[in-house]
C-alpha cells in the first residue's frame, strides 16, 4: 500500500471518528416530552406509610394509564421515567443492578413492557459515579454490564447523573457511556447531567454526545427556583443557544406545574419561558391529583407547538425593564413566540408598552394570537406600540405571525390582516 493511500485512509478515519464517537441516535429531533418522578416524589420509598407516593411500579403504572386516558400522550408527552431510588442497595452476585424487590416486584423488564403496551416509552436513572445522588449503586466500573442490562430491559431513556465522581473524568466518561449505548443497537435517549457539575463545560463535546443535558442546579418547587433558572439561562444565553437544536437540547429541568410552589400565573410563566427556551417538557407532578387549571396549562396545544417547533432554535431574553422581561423565539414559519413576564410582586397588574425593536422582531405587520386564550387576536403594525397588561409574577404569551401581502399593500383592522 502506497504512502499516499495510507494518508488518504488516515484522513478518512479522522473524518469518520467524531461521528463514530458521537451519539447520533436519531432521537430528540424536537425537545423530549414526558414525565419524571423526581421533583414531586423525590426519594419516597416507604410504601406502607405513603402508598400513593412511593417510588414503585404501582406509581409508574398508574401514571402511564393516566397519561394515555387523560390526553397527555396525545399531546406529545411520551416518555415516563423513574429517577433515583429504584435500586437495591447492592448489586447481585453477577454485578448486575437489581430493582428494589419490594417496590418493583415484577422487575424492570415487565414494567417496561407495561409502558410499551400503552404506546409510551420507558426511562430510568443512573449515575456516572460510584453511587447515585441518593446513595444507591452507580455505574462507575460497571458501565458495560449496566448498558447491556438497560438494553435487555428495553429502556428508551437514560438519565445519567453526576454525583460521587471526579468532575474532571466526565469529559471522557459521558462520551464513553454514550458510545456504549450506541453499540447496543437499541435507540436510547441520553440525558446527561455532565455540565451541571462543571464550572466551564465543554459544550461542543456535550452537544455531540448527549441528546439533552442539565446545565445548572436542580429545580425546586418554588417561584424563586423558577426565576433563578430563568435568570441563569438569560445570563448565559449567548453560549447556550449555539448548542441547542434538533437532537441536542439545553435542559433547564423539570416542569413543576401542578405541585405546591407555584400560583396559576407563575405556572403559566414556567410553561411559556420553557417553550421559548426549546426546553424538554418533562412534567413532575402527581397526575392523579393535579387540579384542572394546571392540567390545562400542561396540555396547551399552542404552547406545546411552540416548544416542539421543528426549526429547533432556542429563544432569548431580549429586553428587561421595570422588573419585566421579554423572551422571544423565532419559529420555522417566520413567526415569533413572545413571552412578556412580570417579575413584580406589588399586587397590581402592570401595563407594558413596547415597539418591535424591544421584542427583537422585524418592523412589519403581524397578527397576534394570545396563546393562553385570554385576549382576542389583534393586529400589530410596523409603527404601532404594543401594549399588554400582565399580572404580578405572571405572563402574557403571544404568537406574532407575519401578515403576508404577496406584493400587495396590507391594511389591518382590529382582528385581521386584510390585503
Amino acid at each position: 500500500m502506497s504512502k499516499t493511500t495510507i494518508e488518504v485512509l488516515w484522513y478518512i478515519f479522522l473524518w469518520l471518528l467524531p461521528s463514530c464517537l458521537s451519539l447520533d441516535n436519531g432521537l430528540a429531533l424536537t425537545p423530549p416530552m414526558g414525565w419524571l418522578t423526581w421533583e414531586r416524589f423525590r426519594c419516597i420509598t416507604d410504601c406502607k406509610a405513603y402508598p400513593q407516593e412511593c417510588i414503585s411500579e404501582a406509581l409508574i403504572k398508574r401514571t402511564a394509564d393516566i397519561m394515555v386516558k387523560e390526553g397527555y400522550q396525545a399531546a406529545g408527552y411520551n416518555y415516563i421515567a423513574i429517577d433515583d431510588c429504584w435500586l437495591e442497595r447492592e448489586r447481585d452476585a453477577n454485578n448486575r443492578m437489581v430493582a428494589d424487590r419490594h417496590r418493583f416486584p415484577s422487575g424492570m423488564k415487565a414494567l417496561a413492557d407495561y409502558v410499551h403496551e400503552r404506546g409510551l416509552k420507558f426511562g430510568i436513572y443512573q449515575d456516572y459515579g460510584t453511587m447515585t445522588c441518593a446513595g444507591y449503586p452507580g455505574v462507575l466500573g460497571y458501565e458495560e454490564i449496566d448498558v447491556k442490562t438497560f438494553a435487555e430491559w428495553d429502556v428508551d431513556y437514560i438519565k445519567l447523573d453526576g454525583c460521587y465522581v471526579d468532575s474532571t473524568k466526565m469529559d471522557t466518561g459521558y462520551p464513553a457511556f454514550g458510545k456504549l449505548l450506541n453499540e447496543t443497537g437499541r435507540p436510547m435517549l441520553y440525558s446527561c447531567s455532565w455540565p451541571a457539575y462543571q464550572d466551564k463545560p465543554n459544550y461542543d463535546s456535550i452537544e455531540r454526545h448527549c441528546n439533552l443535558w442539565r446545565n445548572w442546579g436542580d429545580i425546586d418547587d418554588s417561584w424563586t427556583s423558577v426565576t433563578s433558572i430563568m435568570s441563569w439561562f438569560a445570563n448565559n444565553q449567548d453560549e447556550l443557544v449555539k448548542h441547542a437544536g434538533p437532537g441536542h437540547w439545553n435542559d433547564p429541568d423539570m416542569l413543576i406545574i401542578g405541585n405546591f410552589g407555584l400560583s396559576l400565573d407563575q405556572a403559566r410563566v414556567q410553561m411559556a419561558v420553557w417553550s421559548v427556551l426549546a426546553a424538554p417538557l418533562l412534567m413532575s407532578v402527581d397526575l392523579a391529583t393535579i387540579r384542572p387549571e394546571f392540567k390545562e396549562i400542561l396540555l396547551n396545544k399552542d404552547i406545546i407547538e411552540v416548544d416542539q417547533d421543528p426549526l429547533g432554535k432556542q429563544g432569548l431574553r431580549v429586553w428587561t425593564g421595570s422588573n419585566c422581561e421579554i423572551w422571544t423565539r423565532e419559529l420555522f414559519d417566520g413567526s415569533y413566540a413572545i413571552a412578556f413576564v412580570n417579575l413584580r410582586e406589588d399586587g397590581a397588574p402592570y401595563t407594558l408598552s413596547v415597539r418591535a425593536h424591544h421584542m427583537k422582531i422585524p418592523n412589519q405587520t403581524y397578527k397576534v394570537k394570545d396563546l393562553y386564550k385570554e385576549e382576542e387576536s389583534r393586529v400589530f403594525g410596523a409603527e404601532d406600540v404594543f401594549e399588554t397588561r400582565i399580572n404580578p409574577t405572571g405572563v402574557r404569551f403571544y404568537k406574532f405571525t407575519k401578515c403576508v401581502s404577496h406584493g400587495r399593500r396590507i391594511r389591518a383592522n382590529k382582528n385581521h390582516c386584510v390585503v
